[in-house]
């Protein structure tokens, strides 16, 4: 049995994340003193406590999600469940490279804290939009895309067959809702985020973020890890550091990334962090893969006995 770990991404937090894992392993206690000693502030009461207002902050959730992940994955591996390959869905590529041994957990809950920031600062508010198109052909979409002339819009996240997110400038994002509608899509829904990510409306903010990421060490990645961006294995550093610049503004193919890392021979996936967001996304993937997900001590209990 070959396991990989996916670790999810903004959108999958939720006021109370970890603490069950804080209650019952010192070493993620010592994680979130870790955590909050690099940031300033006390990470364990935002994640347990709220207010969801103050957590739903992008420079927030992404290092908040970021340490309730790695515990998640501190428990597994205390537990002696080690994974086979990793990977991570936009932010959760984060956590995946802590994993991997290529970002230090500190540099690692820093660097998206100041990721949050840059994409919360890059488009005005109200200036940008993102969408979930349901029902439809990722070529159908990519051409609703193409076809628009009211402005920026490109997908996003190519999530699973029939689940494409776009991304881009608020009436273009909208023109093509309406196009995808009448093209027969199930569905077709604004997203509740301030940010257009995975987008070139992301570039500059790519390059601000360059700067920054700059400053820190990344290593070889020491476990096969898989990247949004090509869908494919990297472990040099170097080429680490440039996909992660790139999937600010970039697609993540998440579909992709899956089926790569199910060809390679794992045929059991964990979803580790809060909530079931990529669990639900593997169903419609690779259906006959076995997917667990590990957010607290009931569903870490439930891991280790099944495997």
């Amino acid at each position: 049995m070959k396991t990989c770990f996916v670790f999810p991404g903004q959108g999958s937090q939720v006021v109370g994340m970890g603490k069950d894992l804080y209650d019952n392993f010192d070493e993620v206690k010592r994680l979130y003193s870790d955590a909050s000693e690099a940031l300033g502030y006390d990470v364990a009461t935002l994640s347990f406590n709220g207010p969801a207002e103050e957590l739903n902050k992008t420079y927030r959730t992404q290092p908040c999600l970021l340490v309730a992940s790695i515990a998640a994955y501190t428990a597994l591996t205390i537990k002696g469940i080690k994974p086979f390959a990793l990977a991570g869905h936009s932010l959760g590529e984060y956590s995946a490279l802590v994993a991997a041994g290529s970002l230090s957990f500190r540099d690692a809950v820093r660097i998206t804290e100041i990721r949050g920031t840059i994409m919360q600062n890059a488009v005005p508010e109200g200036k940008g939009l993102m969408a979930a198109i349901l029902g439809l052909e990722r070529e159908t979409v990519d051409e609703i895309c193409r076809g628009v002339k009211t402005g920026l819009v490109s997908a996003a996240n190519y999530n699973c067959p029939g689940q494409i997110v776009i991304s881009g400038e608020k009436a273009a994002v909208e023109e093509a809702m309406n196009i995808a509608k009448e093209k027969g899509a199930k569905r077709a829904l604004p997203l509740a985020v301030s940010v257009p990510s995975h987008c070139k409306l992301m570039k500059d903010a790519g390059k601000r973020f360059e700067e920054e990421l700059n400053k820190i060490e990344i290593k070889n990645a020491q476990v096969s890890f898989v990247n949004n961006v090509d869908a494919r294995f990297v472990s040099n550093a170097d080429d680490i550091r440039k996909s992660l610049v790139r999937q600010l503004s970039e697609s993540v193919l998440w579909e992709d990334c899956v089926k790569t890392v199910f060809a390679s021979g794992a045929d059991t996936f964990i979803e580790v962090g809060p909530g079931k967001v990529l669990s639900g996304l593997m169903k419609r993937i690779e259906p006959s893969a076995k997917m667990f997900n590990v957010e607290n001590l009931e569903t870490l209990n439930k891991v280790i006995s099944e495997l």
